[in-house]
């Protein structure tokens, strides 16, 4: 279809009501597979539990992979009538990609360092340039070289040394997130042949140049032991720096930003501690900042020969800054530099030679703050639209009065600034470019507000094309994640355009269980509070209805991982509110999951969900468990996906949820399963591919909200 006619199809669904067509339903298929029945049975705190479909969990066993190669197959079926849907989106999406671009340098020290992409390439391609952008390019690692005949590659950590001879970095093949460090000899070309398999992500040099330390997991795929290798001698003599036994904790490493210290943490969801040791000095013992102490979170940077420090100690719940003397930095010496407010949450700062900048969020809204230090005055950077996101960008130079930062809204690309913080002036580095004539006087994006039934308030934001009459006819997708603290920002997407102009609104719901509304919104989402996450969502869809958004029949949500629990719970307790709902790589064997410590990151979750060893926990728990909850009954038509590599969440939790719905539910409804066998918790990693699994999802959603092309 020549491009014009599609620009004109797409106004004219955007801007007018969109009449649903015949659904699809399980009647107009073959028989999905049945899941053998197995049953297994626990009992805990008296009650009795049988799983049925436990036998999953065990990949080695072949009528497993079998099983989930039939969901594969069914789902291929199921989706054999949106190909050609399928093709024009990801061709929409990619058409509005710039293939090869480049991003905008950073500077660090004599060099420009950056990462570019090629068109018809998976994988970006770093590079610096001495100087200038004008001198010669030295490609310091081409991901596609290193990815050709693998089926998945991803890359954790790059690292260049201080006097910038070599870089460190460590990648993943198969989707497990075990990496494998590797260091490369920028001078000659040549990767050393020293390797350090099954690491956890990053790594850090030390000040010397030859001094390297990474994390190892335990065999739950808790970070629990820091490393110090040394170049030139075998992995094997690796020396262990530091373990942490409580299987709560997860350690890292990093070097404050002006290079002065080496910075090592231990932290659970509520405790957290930090040691210290001069970077010119990494064979030194490392020295405690403050001891732990329970409840109290802390970071650590370094700035004109004090240490400053983000915590929530002495009540702050919305954080605060202290600063402490190097020499003694425990919690007696902190002094107050930047007090906390009930109403900013303080979600990180950044040091600079003579300046402070605090990112805050305030009002379900970014914003930052910048502090001269010498002589105490600060400013927040304003920006003019109503819902947007601001947050830092790369900022490696300690000594300098520039801030790179980068903004966005639902409507403006992504967008990096240069911010001089003595003159206040701003500059435009680049801003993604949309090809094929973008307008974004086209879409408009607002907040509304839902309120829940405590009385809360939950904030809404929604992107559309307009106008937008509020009438109930448009389709809509809703998304919201509501776990650890992590905030949904309102943020641009080229794929998202696709529905747009097709009509469809758009919408994110910031519910409890993120930081949109300060600490406290963390809080009330979590633990014993955990259902206020599933209501706010409902409440979110249900204000949508009624002021005319949308209607329940045109209405698909979707969310991933502790995301896709919330798709689980909403669906138990109100599958009538949804017509569609995707779910991907979703936690939803709560019970079971967190009551087995083997399991990746079980323990250390203990403070984000409980632990059934706790009966009032474990109760709680299983009140909204998904997989526990399913009942014979209808429910909205569904896609769920998984990995089969994910270290996350393991894909027997979807694979057995969808077998328990399967079997109980009363519906004629779609209900389809598809495992990404070759990935883990992220799917696909080249970016084309990546591109290919959104047009799925996306051509899934269309289809069954009846807009066919």
């Amino acid at each position: 279809m020549p491009k014009t006619t599609l620009r004109l199809l797409a106004l004219l669904l955007a801007t007018t009501a969109v009449a649903p067509a015949a659904a699809q339903t399980a009647r107009d298929l073959p028989p999905p597979p049945v899941a053998r029945v197995i049953p297994r049975t626990d009992t805990l705190h008296g009650d009795v539990r049988v799983d049925n479909y436990f036998w999953l969990r065990d990949r080695t066993n072949a009528e497993v992979i079998s099983y989930l190669e039939a969901e594969n197959r069914y789902t291929d079926t199921v989706m054999a009538p949106t190909r050609q849907l399928q093709e024009t989106l990801y061709q929409e999406m990619l058409g509005r990609i710039k293939q090869t671009d480049t991003n905008v340098p950073d500077r660090m020290g004599p060099y420009l360092y950056y990462s570019r992409t090629v068109e018809g390439q998976q994988y970006p391609i770093f590079a610096r340039r001495r100087g200038s952008m004008e001198a010669p390019e030295q490609v310091t690692l081409d991901l596609n070289q290193m990815a050709q005949g693998l089926r998945y590659f991803r890359l954790g950590a790059i690292s260049v040394s201080p006097d910038h001879r070599l870089l460190a970095f460590s990648v993943d093949t198969t989707g497990s997130e075990r990496f494998t460090l590797m260091v490369k000899n920028l001078e000659t070309g040549e990767i050393l042949p020293e390797r350090v398999d099954s690491i956890h992500f990053g790594v850090t040099w030390a000040a010397d140049n030859r001094t390297l330390f990474y994390t190892k997991t335990d065999e739950a795929h808790r970070p629990d032991r820091i490393f110090r290798h040394t170049l030139g001698t075998s992995p094997t003599q690796d020396q262990m720096v530091f373990h942490e036994p409580d299987v709560l904790f997860r350690v890292g490493v990093y070097r404050t930003k002006n290079d002065a210290f080496l910075v090592l943490t231990s932290g659970s969801f509520t405790t957290s501690e930090a040691w210290v040791v001069p970077a010119d000095r990494p064979t030194e013992p490392f020295r405690v900042v403050s001891p732990r102490q329970k409840d109290v979170l802390y970071s650590v940077n370094h700035q004109d020969g004090r240490f400053v420090i983000r915590t929530n100690a002495d009540g702050a719940n919305n954080f605060k800054l202290v600063t402490a003397p190097e020499n003694d930095p425990s919690r007696a010496n902190w002094t107050e530099l930047v007090p906390e407010r009930e109403t900013v949450l303080l979600e990180g700062f950044d040091v600079f030679r003579d300046h402070l900048v605090m990112y805050e969020r305030t009002n379900a809204l970014r914003q930052i703050r910048v502090r001269d230090i010498r002589t105490g005055d600060e400013h927040v950077i304003e920006f003019e639209e109503p819902v947007y996101t601001a947050g830092p960008g790369s900022n490696p130079e300690y000594d300098t009065s520039t801030l790179r930062f980068g903004y966005q809204s639902m409507v403006t690309p992504f967008s990096v600034y240069d911010y001089d913080m003595a003159t206040r002036r701003r500059e435009l580095r680049k801003q993604n470019e949309v090809l094929g004539g973008y307008d974004p006087a086209l879409y408009a994006t607002e907040r509304t507000w839902a309120r829940a039934a405590d009385g809360t308030m939950v904030p809404v934001s929604l992107v559309y094309r307009k106008p937008l009459v509020r009438d109930g006819s448009r389709p809509m997708l809703l998304y919201a994640y509501g776990s650890y603290g992590s905030s949904t920002d309102p943020t641009f997407s080229l794929a998202n355009l696709s529905l747009l102009d097709r009509g469809v609104v758009f919408a994110i719901a910031h519910i409890r269980g993120g930081q949109e509304m300060g600490r406290a919104w963390y809080d009330q989402g979590k633990m014993l509070n955990k259902r206020n996450t599933f209501t706010d969502f409902i409440a979110a869809a249900e204000h949508l209805v009624r002021e005319g958004y949308t209607s329940s029949e045109r209405l698909a949500i979707r969310g991933g991982s502790a995301g896709g629990l919330l798709m689980g719970a909403v669906v138990n307790m109100r599958p009538d509110l949804f017509k569609v709902v995707v779910a991907d790589v979703p936690f939803v064997d709560v019970i079971n999951t967190m009551a087995d410590a083997s399991i990746p990151l079980t323990a250390g979750e203990w403070e984000q969900w409980g632990n059934p060893a706790n009966e009032a926990e474990y109760r709680y728990m299983l009140s909204y468990s998904p997989y526990d909850n399913v009942e014979r009954k209808a429910y909205p038509t569904m896609l769920v996906t998984t990995g089969l590599n994910d270290p996350r969440v393991a894909y027997w939790e979807p694979a057995k949820w969808v077998a328990r719905m399967r079997a109980m539910k009363t519906d004629d409804n779609v209900l389809v399963l598809h495992t990404n066998m070759g990935a883990g918790h992220g799917g696909s990693s080249g970016r084309y591919d990546a591109l290919r699994e959104t047009a799925f999802r996306y051509a899934f959603i269309l289809h069954h909200l009846g807009i066919h092309q």
